[in-house]
């Protein structure tokens, strides 16, 4: 992100942040082994924005993992000093996708703690129907 920083043409980041802790974010996403939540809150805070821009985080709402109204209040928390934006997504479910999307009730609800302190928008599930949504993109089938 540093280097992308520097870049004379830079494009506007979104960071898949997906969870409130360390712990939780290691399970969700096994590359933050290498990518600490705290070094990555640190190089956003550092990002070079134009005054125009915001950061944007994705968070995809597991049900019962990283959806609890605890979730929300620690990621304000977590980006109470960042001029950014959260687009919230339900799960898109699918065959082979060991978690559930939450009840629409469980997303408003996080949605409106969230929005108490910043800019908080809930992206509209598109290609579900043909598992082409956002998390779903895999082969249903091996090739031969």
């Amino acid at each position: 992100m540093e280097e992308l920083g520097r870049e004379p043409v830079r494009p506007k980041l979104a960071v898949s942040l997906n969870a409130s802790t360390e712990e939780q974010r290691r399970e969700l996403m096994p590359i933050t082994r290498k990518y600490h939540l705290k070094d990555l809150v640190e190089a956003c805070r550092v990002y070079p924005l134009r005054p125009w821009e915001r950061l944007t985080f994705e968070y995809v709402l597991l049900k019962g993992v990283n959806d609890s109204d605890a979730d929300a209040r620690r990621v304000v928390r977590l980006l109470a000093n960042l001029k950014c934006k959260m687009n919230l997504i339900a799960l898109n479910p699918g065959p082979g996708i060991p978690f559930e999307s939450p009840a629409p009730e469980r997303v408003a609800s996080f949605q409106a703690i969230v929005r108490r302190s910043l800019p908080c928008f809930l992206r509209k599930p598109r290609g579900r129907d043909i598992f082409a949504a956002c998390g779903q993109l895999k082969r249903l089938t091996v090739p031969v």
